[in-house]
C-alpha cells in the first residue's frame, strides 16, 4: 500500500518543473513531504514554481538553466546536493515540440528537439548519477507516445523519445546494481500541457481525440503525478526499466490519434 509519509524529508530534483506536467509531478511530491529542486529555462517560470510549491507547507529551490548545457544542469543538481544531500528522486521532464512535415523541416529544427529531448535527458541523468542515493534512488524520464507509435509530422519527437525509452532500459541495466530504478512515465492527452494545446489546437481537434480515446476524456496534471510517485515509492521497488503508458488507452488508437495526417 502506498504511504506518501516516506517522502518527508526525501530530496526531489525536477527538470524541466515549472510548468504542465513536469510542475505537476514537483507538486505531488511537495505535497508529499519532499523538500523539491526545480530546473527551467525561465527565470519567471522558476519563482513562480516556487511559490507554489512553498505554499504546500515544504522546501524547495529552483535554478534556471538549460538542459542541453551539461553544466548549467551539473552546477544545479550540485548546489541541490550541498543543500539537502543525496538525491531520492529525479524526474527528467524537459521536451521540445513543433508541427512540421519532414520533407520541410529545417536540421536546426530537428536538432533543437533531439538536443532538449534526448541529449538533454543524458545530461540530466548523467550530471545527477554522482550525487543520487545508492541504494534507493528512483529516476522517471517523461517520454511520449510519439516514442512507439509513428506520427506524422512528428518525426523530430518520434526520434529522440524513441531514444529517451531506449536509454531508460539501458540505464535501468548499468544502475540497476547499484540500487537505482530507471522508469519511463509516457503521458497522453493531459489538459493544461503545451504539447496538447499544439497538437490539438482547436475545439474540433480536441473532440477528435476524445472520441479515440478508450476513457473518452482528457487525463490531468495529476493522473501523470500520481504515477510518478507511485513509481518511485517502495510499492515499485521492484520496477525498472519499465515505459508505462498514462494515457487513457491513446496508445491502443494508433497515430491519427496524436496528430494531422501527412
Amino acid at each position: 500500500m502506498l504511504d506518501q509519509s516516506e517522502f518527508i524529508g526525501k530530496t526531489v530534483f525536477v527538470a524541466g518543473g515549472t510548468s504542465g506536467i513536469n510542475l505537476g509531478i514537483a507538486k505531488a511530491f511537495a505535497a508529499a513531504g519532499a523538500r523539491v529542486a526545480v530546473f527551467s529555462r525561465s527565470a519567471e517560470r522558476v519563482d513562480s514554481a516556487l511559490a507554489s510549491l512553498r505554499a504546500l507547507g515544504g522546501e524547495a529551490m529552483g535554478f534556471t538553466g538549460d538542459v542541453r548545457e551539461l553544466s548549467s544542469v551539473q552546477d544545479a543538481l550540485s548546489r541541490t546536493h550541498e543543500a539537502w544531500g543525496s538525491i531520492d528522486v529525479l524526474c527528467s521532464g524537459a521536451a521540445g515540440n513543433f508541427v512540421a512535415p519532414a520533407a520541410v523541416m529545417s536540421s536546426n529544427g530537428f536538432k533543437s528537439v533531439m538536443d532538449i529531448d534526448l541529449l538533454g535527458s543524458f545530461h540530466v541523468l548523467r550530471a545527477a548519477y554522482p550525487f543520487l542515493t545508492k541504494p534507493g534512488a528512483s529516476i522517471i524520464n517523461i517520454s511520449a507516445p510519439q516514442a512507439s507509435i509513428a506520427t506524422p509530422l512528428q518525426a523530430h519527437v518520434c526520434a529522440a523519445k524513441a531514444g529517451v525509452d531506449m536509454l531508460t532500459r539501458v540505464l535501468a541495466m548499468e544502475w540497476g546494481p547499484e540500487g537505482i530504478r530507471v522508469n519511463s512515465i509516457v503521458p497522453g492527452p493531459i489538459d493544461g500541457t503545451e504539447g496538447m494545446a499544439r497538437l490539438t489546437p482547436t475545439a474540433e481537434a480536441r473532440e477528435a481525440v476524445i472520441r479515440n480515446l478508450p476513457l473518452r476524456r482528457y487525463g490531468d496534471l495529476n493522473s501523470v503525478a500520481k504515477v510518478a510517485v507511485m513509481l518511485s515509492s517502495s510499492v515499485c521497488d521492484y520496477v525498472t526499466g519499465v515505459v508505462l503508458p498514462v494515457d487513457g488507452g491513446a496508445s491502443l488508437a494508433g497515430p491519427g490519434l496524436f496528430g494531422p495526417s501527412a
